[in-house]
């Protein structure tokens, strides 16, 4: 299953293992994944003397991991392959304490007193882009605590749970028996909803110290990181202060218009942002957390992030880039994964053979109405404009299609479902009027992003957006704060651009320190 070179590249990649593991396998005998899920990890095994294979009779599929002999409470009831395969690599190096994504001693405390005992279950595509942040997740939140324990059901495998569950998109975490999220994620943000659920035990005391830079970065996106390296390069201390590194990037299948960069992947190019600000010493990475206040404490700009740290420097950059948005119409909230979707390539094979919309003309629109076309019996396309936004390329395209719909001037007014499922839109034709009910299968959310300026709103000049403003040269009207990126108010939200944006504002904070204006 795993060709020569593969396996070379594993090899290498488990070399400094110091535990020894068994993949224990207990699937049927009459199981028709039985001998791909045996092969794949007895290939996997041969490529460590670590690593062994343990093979016995089971009731379904599925395979958990031991550690020097004891269970470390992963169990999978998947083939991991496809993009889940680096979920099984890190569950073996996380667990003897290896990997860049494993949590720093902060968000480890969180982690270790999350209190009582729980079961999470992940149902997965082998498919899904997005699936892989979550399982890794939860699997380094399972080895941090020996109370918590995690399913990762593969939904194709195990249709008649997804469908008893009315699992509609993935990936879907259920903790106890309850569902809790539907869709991306990350470390962080999946810790805060457990702390929310489980509580945390009285032992735990919040972080309260304060650490001093001289720049902080608000945001691990492409302007956020561009910053750091500029600042650290003037050879400053800098953290940076983001949920995850590479930000929005994460979720971007393909990119092709990164300049000398013919093509790359989100997920790529997060760990290659990653890794460069890894090169410098004096930039300190504070992932995992999540901003909650800002304030001005004398000439130090200070962030408060959840769990109690606060992070002062006389200048902040603040990148903290844009979150999808959401239509915020009655039944959007109460049918999101149940129906209500805004993945296409995680969530579209949900949908094979059924009616669904695309709400959202631009670029991101109708490349979600393209892939889907080729899924779903009928594609319908709704615009709130006169005409739609995308590219004339990707246009022509859709326009191509013969189980493509296109609608403008519409407004889609309610979310309609039956309880279990969404079933119907309620919209609104903008140039007579008129209401109508639009029945579906599903639909995909793609109106762009909204600005995740938040915890500055009050302190800064925003727009209606609620981006903030700044002048050419990312300074914002605050002296020693400076905007950079989809945060800001800066025309055109690209990679590119907003690698210029945060450069451009490091420049702008160091040209500022030396006149000491901070």
């Amino acid at each position: 299953m795993l060709d020569t070179a593969f396996k070379a590249q594993l090899k290498q990649i488990f070399a400094g293992l110091d535990a020894e593991y068994v993949f224990d396998i207990a699937v049927h005998p009459q199981h028709e994944s039985r001998n791909e899920l045996i092969e794949l990890l007895e290939d996997t095994a041969s490529c460590s003397d670590k690593l062994s294979c343990t093979v016995r009779d089971g009731e379904g599929l599925e395979f958990r991991i031991l550690r020097n002999g004891e269970e470390l409470r992963i169990y999978f009831q998947a083939v991991p392959n496809g993009h889940e395969f680096s979920s099984l690599l890190l569950a073996v190096l996380n667990a003897d304490g290896k990997g860049k994504n494993l949590p720093d001693d902060a968000t480890r405390r969180r982690i270790e007193h999350l209190q009582g005992n729980a079961t999470l279950t992940t149902y997965m595509s082998l498919s899904c882009t997005n699936c892989p942040d979550v399982v890794q997740a939860l699997n380094i939140i399972t080895l941090l605590n020996p109370r918590i324990s995690h399913r990762i059901v593969d939904g194709a495998l195990f249709a008649e749970e997804v469908q008893r569950l009315n699992i509609q998109a993935v990936p879907s975490v259920w903790l106890d028996g309850t569902s809790i999220h539907v869709g991306r994620s990350t470390l962080g943000e999946l810790l805060d909803k457990l702390e929310s659920k489980m509580g945390t035990d009285s032992s735990y005391q919040p972080v309260t110290e304060e650490r001093h830079f001289d720049v902080l970065v608000a945001g691990g996106g492409p302007a956020g990181v561009a910053a750091a390296i500029y600042s650290a390069r003037k050879g400053l201390k800098v953290a940076v202060v983001a949920g995850r590194i590479g930000g929005q990037v994460n979720e971007t299948v393909g990119i092709e218009n990164v300049i000398s960069v013919s093509y790359t992947t989100g997920q790529t190019l997060a760990a290659d942002l990653r890794t460069h600000l890894s090169h410098y010493e004096n930039i300190t990475i504070c992932d995992n957390r999540q901003i909650e206040t800002f304030s001005l404490q004398g000439g130090q700009k200070v962030l408060t992030v959840k769990g109690g740290e606060k992070f002062l420097a006389p200048a902040l950059i603040i990148a903290t880039g844009a979150s999808w948005r959401k239509l915020n119409v009655p039944g959007e909230a109460e049918y999101i994964g149940r129906g209500v979707a805004f993945c296409p390539h995680c969530d579209g094979p949900f949908y094979k053979g059924k009616h669904v919309a695309v709400i959202g003309g631009g670029n991101s629109g109708v490349e979600a109405a393209i892939d889907l076309a080729g899924i779903c019996s009928k594609v319908t396309v709704l615009e709130f404009m006169d005409t739609l936004k995308a590219d004339q390329v990707l246009q022509n395209k859709l326009h191509s299609l013969t189980n493509v719909e296109v609608f403008t001037s519409v407004q889609t007014l309610e979310v309609q479902g039956n309880g279990e499922a969404m079933n119907a839109l309620r919209i609104k034709n903008r140039q007579d009027e008129t209401e109508s009910l639009l029945p579906l299968d599903g639909v995909f959310v793609q109106i762009g992003l909204a600005a995740n300026s938040r915890p500055f709103a009050e302190a800064l000049e925003t727009n209606r957006m609620g981006e903030i403003l700044v002048d050419r040269n990312c300074r914002t009207a605050i002296p020693g704060i400076y905007a950079a990126g989809d945060v800001s108010d800066v025309a055109y939200k690209q990679i590119i651009i907003s690698m210029g944006e945060g450069a451009k504002a490091a420049l702008s904070a160091f040209e500022d320190r030396i006149k000491g204006i901070c």
